[in-house]
């Protein structure tokens, strides 16, 4: 059992798209799936066709026992494909004033999440953690959470420097809570066909070597499933979902073979 948690302090850069695409990549292959959405936007939970959540990550966050993850984890709303369909841990707005609620604990703040899903992990062979677009502490729970960590970028001037910020934090983390902590990958996403992007592509993955992904192209496939809450493996030969589906198991398979 692996926990990713797939992190950037950007919005933008496609990293729900990501964490949606590897958790269909994982259930065709049998896997079971679990996604922890930890992001208050909550687009992974909606991605995954569940609506209004009796309960969400937030209670059991919270910290007072009103819940617990085992109360949380609910069944998508994806059908059931080659394997069964991944299982999620649902967001909601309420997750943003969590944030500060954490800040005034002194002991226990970082490691809220990573508590919260002992007991639950071991019921699946791959853990995802959506995280907020930011480096504040809910993703800082994400990483302490997390055995190894997906960086999602985009081909795009600055993107390199947000990457070398989340792997400084990735390295403090790792230094003060998470010895084992590691990089599996950085996620090239969201490349479009101009040259621009293709010059910042190149850019990305000489800085980066073999921790550079991808890319994932923009494919209107992938747009198309997240707006109907489908996994991309339902699209069948529509245009570019064949293609996408390929780049996501690349994506998986470097994920899961990090180190």
């Amino acid at each position: 059992m692996a926990v990713i948690a797939v992190a950037n302090q950007k919005g933008g850069v496609g990293k729900t798209t990501v964490t949606l695409g590897i958790a269909d990549a994982a259930a065709r292959r049998g896997l079971r799936v679990l996604v922890v959405d930890i992001d208050p936007q909550a687009n992974a939970t909606s991605g995954l066709g569940v609506a209004d959540p009796a309960r969400t990550v937030d209670d059991a966050l919270a910290g007072d026992r009103t819940g617990t993850m085992a109360d949380v984890v609910t069944a998508s709303g994806w059908p059931n494909g080659a394997g069964p369909a991944p299982a999620v841990a649902p967001s909601s707005p309420a997750l943003a004033a969590r944030e500060p609620q954490l800040a005034t604990d002194p002991v226990g703040a970082q490691d809220r999440l990573r508590h919260a899903l002992d007991g639950v992990t071991h019921g699946y062979d791959l853990v995802l953690v959506d995280c907020p677009p930011s480096l504040g502490l809910l993703t800082v729970n994400g990483l302490v959470a997390a055995d190894r960590v997906l960086v999602v970028t985009e081909p795009a001037a600055w993107a390199s420097d947000g990457v070398e910020q989340m792997l400084r934090t990735v390295d403090r983390v790792r230094e003060l809570r998470r010895p084992d902590l590691t990089v599996a990958a950085v996620v090239i996403n969201r490349l479009g066909r101009t040259r621009d992007a293709t010059y910042w592509q190149g850019q990305l993955e000489e800085q980066f070597g073999p921790l550079a992904a991808g890319p994932v192209r923009l494919r209107a496939a992938v747009a198309e499933a997240a707006a109907q809450s489908l996994p991309l493996s339902q699209l069948g030969t529509r245009a570019g979902a064949s293609e996408a589906r390929a780049e996501f198991d690349a994506v998986l398979d470097q994920t899961l073979g990090g180190s």
